[in-house]
């Protein structure tokens, strides 16, 4: 089984996972944030494309690429449920990210956590990040891209602890069985 959990940076996304794998037996995150800063840290800028130059390791050709392949190596190699938290608003990545997952395992999930964009900001602000920083930077561009773009079944975080969306996640795979 696959489970991945998109929405804004501050929405949650982490803390859902980190409580889906206490609560899923043989299950682990997979945090394809990871990937990005790999390659954003082995190719020199000198090499990569010019529409790849935005400062976004997800604007990188290779990292939808290679975040599908790690995920299917993951799986070969550990036969565990992955929980894959993850910032995505392109529609196309998305759609090739999650059309690559289905690939691997049939047995997959989607689900979106929103909030109201003041809700998102107080969490960035509660946990550290300054106005300016990329995750604010970002929320907005999110939030459009999740009411104009089919991103799978949506979860409102706004007045839900970690514990009831993970829940609600649970309840949902549950059903599906």
């Amino acid at each position: 089984m696959i489970i991945m959990l998109n929405g804004a940076f501050g929405i949650g996304k982490t803390s859902v996972a980190n409580c889906l794998v206490k609560n899923i037996k043989n299950s682990m995150i997979y945090d394809p944030e990871e990937v990005g800063f790999l390659l954003r840290n082995i190719i020199p800028r000198e090499v990569m494309n010019d529409e790849e130059k935005t400062g976004d390791f997800q604007d990188l050709v290779l990292w939808k690429k290679v975040v599908v392949i790690i995920a299917s190596e993951i799986k070969k190699q550990y036969n565990r449920h992955l929980v894959i938290p993850m910032t995505i608003s392109e529609i196309e990545y998305f759609k090739y990210i999650i059309n690559g997952l289905k690939n691997i395992d049939n047995d997959i999930y989607h689900f979106c956590l929103t909030a109201p964009l003041d809700k998102i900001h107080l969490r960035l602000n509660q946990r550290g990040e300054i106005p300016d920083s990329w995750a604010f930077l970002q929320t907005e561009k999110c939030l459009k891209a999740y009411e104009n773009y089919d991103f799978g079944e949506y979860i409102d975080t706004q007045n839900s602890s970690i514990e009831e969306v993970t829940q609600i996640i649970i309840d949902k795979i549950r059903s599906e069985f």
